[in-house]
């Protein structure tokens, strides 16, 4: 198929980002224990879907490295249908459109909303919304896995027969996407960026030793 053929071309090189750097959230022990079991997994495109399927909340806890590096397993093995309960395409639209629900309580409407304007948790972030976190967390994607990453939700569109997900992923693609696609730092760009740098950390290094 080929929008798996683009996610593997777009995601196949990337490196494993160490055992140490997979965990993002430290609150409570569910993320240990979500990514835990990632550790030591340094080819993505090995991993069985049914262990993603049993591990489908990491993708709430990992840090943008891990993130970056298992999501082309979860996005291919969700185009397989073989992920029952992993939601990739959660992940990738949430923050960008609004939605809300009513609920009564002693007589009363209370209005819940989640989405592109409501605040995270005003008490520890002040006024960033969910829009603010989803640009900030889905930016590390260099403009070929952006790339693929818009062949998958346009496909998860184009098999949403009865629209549930459809109005979220056009908000997700206008909003963020499309033009990631199209402008955000390639590659190579990454690739020359990383040589530079590790010039210059080696260029010390050999300087110290004088």
């Amino acid at each position: 198929m080929m929008v798996i053929e683009k996610i593997l071309a777009a995601f196949l090189e990337n490196q494993y980002p160490g055992d140490g750097f997979l965990q993002g959230s430290r609150e409570g022990s569910e993320p240990f224990e979500e990514i835990e079991p990632f550790k030591g997994k340094t080819k993505w495109n090995e991993i069985e879907a049914s262990f993603l399927d049993q591990h489908g909340s990491a993708l709430s806890f990992f840090s943008e490295a891990g993130f970056r590096f298992y999501l082309p397993a979860y996005l291919i093995a969700d185009v397989q249908e073989r992920l029952k309960f992993a939601d990739p395409l959660f992940h990738l639209t949430h923050g960008f459109s609004d939605e809300k629900v009513e609920h009564q309580v002693q007589g009363r409407t209370f209005v819940l909303r989640t989405g592109k304007t409501v605040f995270i948790n005003p008490k520890r972030y002040g006024v960033a919304t969910f829009y603010d976190y989803a640009r900030y967390r889905l930016s590390i994607f260099t403009r070929e896995e952006a790339a693929a990453i818009v062949d998958y939700l346009n496909y998860k569109s184009s098999r949403d027969e009865l629209g549930v997900e459809k109005k979220r992923i056009s908000a997700a693609l206008e909003s963020f996407w499309l033009e990631r696609a199209e402008k955000a730092p390639t590659l190579d760009e990454l690739k020359q960026s990383m040589r530079e740098q590790e010039e210059y950390l080696e260029a010390v290094r050999q300087e110290n030793k004088m």
